[in-house]
């Protein structure tokens, strides 16, 4: 079985962006999960609509949004996609909010990186909005939930624990 090969490392061992010019536009689309743990007093405040500087929520979700279209400023190897839809949704847990973006193009190139980037921002988001009531907040458990699309077709991610 052949190892894997880094795709972002050129022949000279320094790093490339991924030449993607000979690949077909196809459809693409990636899902994307985070956490945030959150203190009971700071849950009980959002759920009040009593955070200062607004719904925390929202913020985040916008935060998210702006993010994933601007995934090539922030990872320096990343190709700029023109984004069809973008996603975020964040959902109240018994320890805090689960964040979950879907974001979709065409092109050829995947969008497993803007995905992550989204919900990434949309946790530290919550973070500054909440900061202030609770600074023992955890984000954590990003990962690559789903992938479509491209040569190496559909990627699900196999359940390890709750969340």
């Amino acid at each position: 079985m052949a190892k894997p090969a880094l795709t972002h490392v050129g022949r000279d061992g320094a790093p490339a962006m991924v030449d993607v010019s000979a690949k077909a536009v196809t459809s693409r689309e990636a899902v994307a999960r985070g956490h945030v743990t959150v203190s009971a007093a700071a849950r009980r405040l959002v759920r009040a609509g009593g955070v200062k500087k607004g719904d925390p929520l929202h913020v985040a979700r916008v935060a998210g949004i702006m993010a994933a279209k601007r995934t090539a400023d922030l990872i320096p190897l990343c190709h700029q996609l023109a984004l069809s839809n973008v996603e975020v949704t964040i959902a109240p847990s018994r320890s805090g909010f689960t964040i979950r973006a879907r974001v979709r193009t065409m092109a050829q190139t995947g969008v497993e990186m803007e995905a992550l980037v989204a919900v990434s921002t949309a946790a530290l988001t919550i973070y500054d909005m909440l900061k202030a009531v609770d600074r023992a907040m955890v984000i954590g458990e990003i990962c690559l939930v789903e992938k479509r699309g491209g040569r190496s077709g559909v990627y699900r991610r196999h359940r390890r624990g709750a969340s």
